[in-house]
C-alpha cells in the first residue's frame, strides 16, 4: 500500500493549488482519506477527509470554504482544491487514509503518504 501526494509548491496569498493523492496497491473504496498539515514547530492537524463510503466531507474550521475535497474512483485519487490561500496555510501537507471514527485524528489513520510541501507567501 502507497500513497502518493502531490501538488504542492509556492503561491502568493489569494492563489490556488491542487493537492492530489493517488493511491497504489488498494483502492481507496469505503476508506476515509484526510489531508492533514503539519507547520515547523506545530502539530500535525486534520484539514479535511472524505469518506468513500458515503461520500460525507469533513473541514477544518480554518479552512471551511476555500477547500475542496474529492475522489476520482478511475484514478483512484483523491484530491484537495484549496483556493484563496493564507500565509497561515503554509505546512507541509500529508495525505492518509483509513477507518477513522474521529477524522481529525492522526491516530485513526493506517497509512500515510509523504508530505507535500505547500508555501503561501504574504
Amino acid at each position: 500500500v502507497q500513497l502518493q501526494a502531490s501538488g504542492g509548491g509556492l503561491v502568493q496569498a489569494g492563489g490556488s493549488l491542487n493537492l492530489s493523492c493517488a493511491a497504489s496497491g488498494f483502492t481507496f473504496a469505503g476508506y476515509g482519506v484526510a489531508w492533514f498539515r503539519q507547520a515547523p514547530g506545530k502539530e500535525r492537524e486534520g484539514v479535511s477527509c472524505i469518506n468513500l463510503a458515503h461520500g460525507s466531507t469533513y473541514y477544518a474550521s480554518s479552512v471551511k470554504g476555500r477547500f475542496t475535497i474529492s475522489r476520482d474512483n478511475v484514478e483512484n485519487t483523491v484530491y484537495l482544491q484549496m483556493n484563496s490561500l493564507k500565509p497561515e496555510d503554509t505546512a507541509s501537507y500529508y495525505c492518509a487514509t483509513g477507518t477513522p471514527l474521529v477524522w481529525a485524528d492522526p491516530s485513526e489513520y493506517d497509512y500515510w503518504g509523504q508530505g507535500t510541501l505547500v508555501t503561501v507567501s504574504s
